[in-house]
């Protein structure tokens, strides 16, 4: 009777899963694990001295608790994961608000939480979050006829960010910002507030860069080393630009890139040139194909869809999953200064691959085909 009721349920599972993007999410989880061994395979072997599979075997363990995750967030019912998201974003922004006090520093950033098994970066398991209650916030039927619940929304990313600009950590400071607009710009909200707090932003940052020079100045050295090269150090940057430019169309062949031994944690925040050098640029271009028609597939499902939190969460969502996505590209061919932003479902983390796993249970349980309901 068991075995019976829970077919059933995966048979409804099926029906109702929007596939395509159900295999593109795959797709780029397997892609990740495949990269993962061929970018630390000589890390872990070579210069830390442990087992070639060291790096690998934890990323596989990770990819296999991610898509757990993206199964179950996807397969719960509509109604009831709604009840969830405050909770679980509670959760979430107080392990962020608990890094100052308890978390471990790498490289001078307080980002992480140790928990034994493996380092918790709190932020990526936040932004999905983020934006679900943010829509939660923009929806409420007693806010709808007013304008203050943008000025909430305001206050909750200025919470946010507070705590990252402390750790610091520009580049998710800056993802949250660029999400937040698109996703309130997409629930219409008139531009005049858009500019009105993108400008208290820039006059925020202004002030922390001339108040405290000592803890913010490397936001400005790397601004001007981005403007002028003469004046900073852009080793890695143009490591990755140049990795990139000698894999070519066709790549130099796995494992014959160069870049992953040359740029620290080049795994995580260089993946893309890691991948265009070995792999070629063909594959890149692939990825990102993925990307955008994983995001042309949630845009067509918005058309049709009635319930407007679900309309603009999607929105939302395909934002961070885009501008994350670009930040990345952008950050290893030199367009934009460097952030240290990893690439969704493809570099090496579990923090990262956690929180791909949630931003993909969402989307496929938003975009749901509800002729089929769970019991």
């Amino acid at each position: 009777m068991l075995e019976n009721t829970f077919k059933f349920k995966l048979q409804n599972y099926w029906r109702g899963i929007d596939k395509k993007i159900f295999f593109c999410f795959l797709t780029l989880f397997l892609l990740g694990l495949f990269f993962s061994f061929s970018s630390t395979s000589s890390l872990a072997g070579e210069r830390l001295n442990k087992d070639y599979y060291f790096f690998f075997s934890k990323h596989l363990i990770f990819t296999i608790m991610a898509f757990f995750i993206m199964f179950l967030i996807s397969a719960l019912e509509t109604s009831a994961f709604k009840k969830f998201i405050i909770p679980l974003f509670t959760v979430s922004f107080i392990c962020l608000a608990l890094v100052p006090l308890i978390g471990i520093e790498v490289k001078g950033a307080k980002r992480w939480l140790d928990l034994y098994f493996f380092r918790l970066q709190p932020i990526e398991l936040l932004k999905p979050f983020f934006i679900l209650v943010t829509v939660k916030i923009l929806t409420l039927e007693k806010l709808q006829n007013t304008q203050i619940k943008y000025l909430f929304s305001f206050f909750l990313l200025s919470s946010v960010i507070i705590l990252l600009i402390d750790q610091p950590d520009l580049g998710q400071s800056i993802l949250l910002i660029a999400s937040w607009i698109a996703t309130v710009f997409i629930s219409g909200v008139s531009l005049l507030y858009i500019f009105g707090f993108f400008s208290i932003f820039l006059v925020s940052v202004s002030s922390l860069l001339f108040l405290f020079p000592e803890k913010f100045g490397y936001i400005t050295n790397r601004l001007v080393s981005f403007v002028d090269p003469s004046k900073g150090d852009k080793f890695q940057s143009s490591s990755a630009l140049d990795a990139i430019k000698l894999g070519g169309l066709k790549g130099q062949g796995m494992g014959e890139g160069v870049l992953k031994d040359r740029v620290p944690e080049a795994h995580t925040d260089y993946i893309i040139a890691i991948i265009s050098e070995e792999y070629g640029s063909i594959i890149s271009t692939m990825i990102i194909f993925i990307f955008l028609y994983i995001s042309f597939r949630i845009v067509k499902n918005c058309i049709n869809q009635d319930d407007n939190l679900i309309k603009i969460s999607l929105c939302g969502l395909a934002a961070l999953m885009i501008f994350q996505t670009f930040i990345h590209i952008g950050v290893n061919t030199n367009l934009i200064p460097t952030t240290g932003m990893t690439l969704p479902f493809l570099s090496y983390g579990g923090s990262s691959l956690m929180g791909s796993a949630i931003l993909a249970g969402v989307i496929l349980n938003y975009t749901k085909n509800k002729s089929y309901l769970y019991e």
